[in-house]
């Protein structure tokens, strides 16, 4: 039986919804792409209060680890961490990744003097022992956190917008050799990594520890853009859909939804099948047949006199390839007894109530948030109670994947993931995700309980996912 939902405030939600983290998404580490340049500089990723707590989260020993800073004022290692991403401009996540690939810094509960004294490697190189006189003077937590940093900054960074290459140059589509393999660094990041540590295995577990710790998943039916790029994606069951045309994008979705995206994030997932036409198109294959679409399924049309009966128009056939019909899985065949193949507003003349017609089903419309949201500017045809009566009734319509809902008077906001209402605990959780306030649909509770209640959702600080705080 249906549980029918509870509308109940953030804080409640908190305390019933602690659950398992999703699995982790299978994907390769690609050499040519280790980080995004946003990931390596963005400096405004984490706050003071951020870096503190994650590293409270983690257990770590740099949580209550408190040395000398390079100015002489004893700082704790997240005040230093802070200090230095801001000073050279240099995201903390990268710092606290960095730390964590040199010297297990961030999750080693007790390590050592010198695990502290030369926390990000810098100066260590691969012909040099840590014990060398030549470069003492960068011994020390603050010193090694500043010097990396400004290694990437002052170094890595002003020789790739100089010349287009690092000091052992390496920059963006040049061809290098590590490890006897062949790389050509996608990006300045890539690059700059492969300078600070010339070996793949070292670069891979960067790569790993930033994969486990920041980078999001999105929730089913998320629009996703990476910064930068002009692509738009849906995330769907575990993959990313590109969309190849502005129609296919706006017959479907609402392009003021869309979220703004690091490469890295968008990168996590699977490449699925692409969107390439509207909703409802007609699309004729090699062989003569006209299919409709509707959602992934093609809809064989049986006959010209079908075509003709029903009221396709033949000016709006597009003539395309096995491999893009192929895109799509086999839906029921369209015939002179098929009722409404695309779909039909109807509405009872009597009562007022609407409904989705397809296929002779019925499906009641329970509010007009919901109408709104799924059929836009559909016209509404008046008709009456006899007719729909012909008609199968069939569950509800409910809202589509990827809407943010609240009821009317609750400030309880919800995100619709695989038909399911997952609870948002937090405004820093909302905003975390990169949603926008102004696409809430306030509806009724009725319509809400349309739709059970699911995990809530997270976002991702450290290797656990966070509810808020």
């Amino acid at each position: 039986m249906k549980k029918m939902l509870k509308i109940t405030n953030f804080i409640v939600i908190i305390s019933l919804l602690i659950v398992p983290l999703s699995p982790v998404l299978a994907v390769e580490f690609n050499p040519n792409y280790v980080l995004s340049d946003e990931d390596l500089t963005d400096y405004n990723s984490m706050s003071l209060e951020d870096i503190q707590k994650f590293l409270e989260r983690k257990g770590s020993y740099l949580a209550n680890y408190i040395t000398e800073d390079t100015d002489g004022i004893m700082k704790t290692a997240a005040e230093i961490i802070h200090r230095v991403a801001n000073t050279w401009v240099i995201s903390p996540k990268f710092i606290l990744a960095l730390i964590q690939k040199e010297q297990s810094l961030v999750e080693d509960p007790s390590p050592t003097q010198k695990q502290l004294d030369w926390a990000a490697g810098y100066a260590v190189c691969d012909s040099c022992t840590t014990q060398d006189e030549q470069i003492q003077r960068w011994r020390g937590f603050a010193k090694q956190i500043r010097s990396s940093a400004m290694q990437y900054r002052e170094g890595y960074l002003v020789d790739l917008a100089e010349y287009g290459v690092t000091s052992a140059g390496y920059g963006p589509g040049k061809i290098i050799e590590i490890d006897d393999q062949i790389v050509i660094p996608y990006n300045n990041a890539t690059a700059a990594n492969y300078t600070y540590t010339p070996h793949i295995h070292g670069n891979q577990s960067l790569w790993n520890i930033w994969q486990r710790w920041f980078t999001q998943l999105y929730p089913n039916g998320s629009l996703l853009q990476a910064a930068g790029e002009p692509g738009i994606w849906l995330i769907q069951y575990g993959q990313k859909r590109p969309f190849h045309s502005m129609a296919a994008l706006l017959s479907r979705y609402d392009l003021g939804k869309v979220i703004p995206v690091s490469k890295t994030d968008l990168d996590r997932y699977e490449d699925g099948k692409a969107i390439k036409f509207p909703e409802y198109s007609l699309l004729r294959s090699p062989r003569g047949t006209v299919f409709l679409l509707d959602g992934d399924k093609r809809r064989g049309i049986d006959s010209w006199d079908t075509f003709k009966t029903i009221g396709f128009n033949p000016d709006e056939i597009i003539d395309v390839e096995w491999s893009d019909i192929n895109l799509y899985g086999e839906g029921e065949m369209i015939t002179l007894e098929t009722v409404y193949p695309q779909g039909a507003l109807l509405q009872d003349n009597t009562t007022g109530g609407v409904y989705w017609i397809q296929d002779g089903k019925k499906y009641p419309i329970w509010s007009r948030e919901i109408m709104a949201t799924r059929f836009g500017n559909w016209f509404i045809q008046q008709v009456s109670p006899q007719e729909l009566e012909q008609y199968e009734t069939m569950p509800p319509v409910g809202f589509k994947d990827g809407e943010l809902l609240k009821m009317v008077g609750n400030p309880s906001v919800y995100v619709v993931s695989e038909g399911v209402l997952r609870p948002i605990p937090s405004a820093d959780v909302f905003e975390g995700m990169g949603y926008r306030w102004e696409n809430i649909i306030e509806t009724t509770e009725k319509a809400l309980s349309l739709h059970e209640i699911g995990e809530a959702l997270y976002i991702l600080s450290g290797d656990v996912e966070t509810a808020g705080n």
